[in-house]
């Protein structure tokens, strides 16, 4: 379920990149209100959506130093203090992550929109959707492997089958 969640979560971030990107492109867009921001970020917070980047900076932070660390072995000792200091002088800036996406939902949909959308995800309905989504995409991926996997098969056999009357076993 955390692959699915984090293959979920990924495609989000890149949808999210996307819209952004395309936004900051549109010469006229207007900056979005306060309001429809702070409506964006309750619905990411309804979401659960910091959960996609809590670990941003510590992950950046021993990513960094992995790398550092297969050309420097010498330094290892000195690379794992410094990733430390590092960790700590950066940390929070995770949240920069969460403003943005927030902008993006402010540009994507409008006040009104977003207000709804607020409102709809504090629902009853709205909590089950959060709750039981990631339940139902989980078990439709299931349902989407195990049918690729059986007409897979179905096409294996079709180009057997063709290939045999063609008189070449494959």
């Amino acid at each position: 379920m955390k692959k699915l969640l984090n293959v979920l979560l990924a495609a989000g971030a890149a949808l999210g990149l996307m819209l952004g990107s395309a936004t900051a492109q549109t010469p006229a867009a207007k900056p979005p209100s306060a309001a429809a921001i702070g409506y964006a970020k309750d619905i990411l917070t309804s979401k659960n959506v910091s959960t996609i980047y809590q670990g941003a900076v510590p992950g950046l932070v021993q990513r960094t130093k992995d790398v550092l660390l297969q050309s420097n072995l010498n330094y290892q000792k000195d690379l794992n203090e410094v990733a430390v200091q590092v960790a700590k002088d950066l940390a929070g800036r995770e949240k920069e992550i969460g403003e943005e996406m927030a902008r993006i939902y402010a540009t994507v949909f409008t006040e009104q929109e977003l207000k709804e959308l607020a409102a709809f995800y504090k629902s009853p309905l709205g909590t089950k959707v959060i709750a039981q989504e990631p339940v139902a995409f989980n078990q439709a991926r299931q349902y989407m492997d195990q049918w690729a996997q059986k007409f897979g098969e179905e096409i294996n056999g079709k180009f057997r089958a063709e290939m045999k009357k063609r008189g070449k076993e494959i």
